[in-house]
């Protein structure tokens, strides 16, 4: 087939039955369960709010179940992904994945874990088991996606911050070493004498940090409770941290106790409800007892339900305490979140800047935190054009 048959092709598949004389049809073989496949999720015209597509998959589970088959048969897990995903979203579908065959079927991914969640407390017992298994495997795959850069970055932040003027050869900083005795340069020799050596200690085993996680459960934050969980473990898992994790609603939840097994973590939240920000930084400055060595990282779009003067209040009391202050709209690939603007913008007055990361990001700025660094600039440099 030749590249413009194969471009005619792509759109034919794109376009869907009436582009069929135009386009010259389909002539592989899977081409027509392709296009059935895709037919039965895009076909028809965009539906009115309380009607169903015309060709749409209904709500039987057997035909999903085959619809879930086929997908996974003639396209990549990428696809298979984003199809799942509105398919969920645009034909209601959300119920049937309380049926344990369904969750066999399809193609674990972050936001399908999050539906999941959000389904949490009506699910079946019959289906809690495979949910959980569905959930393992994502959490697995994120956690081999972060936990060593995570470990490096961590690891690397605190042996830098415990820094010490009579270093070991193997513990000297060369590049702060060197510009801290710039003003020694001998321009006849071409060198620098260096009068003060900078180096970082790596031996104490103690504490260095205390890290808070506050993570909003609200329905809209489903991606960034996953990877938000995957992270609390993996820094819990560091003797150098001490490590809490608190989720929220108009309710507080300390799940500190369960950062041994994300799943447990996930399962232990329940999207969607209303949001008391305020509520939740109160309870995360109880964990606060030495403000000088903690960080404290909220993740939320910023959309208050509760006191909200009293929010940057206590924000602002944390700020001027010495606690190391984190704000994150998004932890997630999902691209811009929406986010209360006003709320932010309050923040950035008080010297917080308020922006969304993405999971590979989230461990380099865990080390500019933990280094006292500048966030706002970092995160300036780190905005996505």
């Amino acid at each position: 087939m030749s590249d413009d048959d194969q471009r005619l092709r792509r759109w034919r598949l794109m376009l869907g039955g009436s582009a069929e004389e135009s386009t010259g049809g389909l002539g592989l073989p899977g081409d027509s369960q392709m296009d059935a496949a895709l037919a039965a999720l895009y076909d028809s015209s965009k539906p009115t709010k309380g009607t169903r597509r015309s060709a749409g998959l209904g709500a039987s589970a057997p035909k999903v179940a085959r619809w879930l088959g086929d997908i996974r048969t003639y396209f990549p897990s990428t696809v298979v992904q984003v199809m799942q995903k509105d398919a969920i979203e645009r034909l209601g579908l959300t119920h049937l994945l309380l049926e344990p065959e369904l969750l066999d079927a399809v193609e674990p991914d972050v936001h399908l874990v999050g539906t999941l969640l959000s389904l949490n407390q009506v699910m079946p017992e019959a289906s809690k088991a495979t949910a959980r298994m569905v959930v393992g495997k994502v959490v697995r795959e994120v956690e081999e996606r972060i936990a060593q850069t995570t470990r490096a970055a961590v690891t690397g932040a605190l042996n830098r911050a415990a820094r010490t003027s009579n270093p070991k050869l193997r513990d000297i900083d060369w590049n702060r070493t060197i510009a801290a005795n710039l003003k020694n340069y001998l321009p006849e020799y071409r060198t620098v004498v260096p009068e003060r050596l900078i180096g970082y200690g790596r031996k104490s085993t103690a504490v260095q940090r205390d890290v808070v996680l506050a993570i909003d459960q609200s329905g809209s934050m489903a991606s960034s409770v996953v990877y938000a969980s995957v992270f609390g473990a993996v820094l819990a898992s560091m003797r150098a941290l001490k490590t809490s994790l608190v989720v929220f609603d108009t309710a507080v939840v300390d799940l500190t106790e369960k950062l041994a097994d994300p799943v447990d973590v996930l399962f232990g939240t329940q999207l969607g409800g209303g949001t008391d920000i305020n509520r939740a930084i109160a309870y995360s400055q109880s964990l606060i007892s030495r403000p000088s060595e903690s960080m404290f990282v909220l993740i939320s779009d910023l959309y208050e339900g509760g006191i909200r003067n009293e929010m940057l209040r206590r924000m602002a009391a944390m700020k001027a305490a010495g606690v190391q202050v984190v704000v994150l709209l998004a932890l997630s690939d999902d691209g811009a979140p929406s986010f209360d603007h006003d709320n932010a913008a309050a923040l950035g007055g008080l010297g917080i800047p308020a922006f969304a990361c993405t999971p590979d990001k989230f461990p380099e700025l865990l080390a500019v935190a933990l280094e006292r660094g500048d966030i706002g600039a970092w995160a300036d440099k780190n905005r996505p054009a």
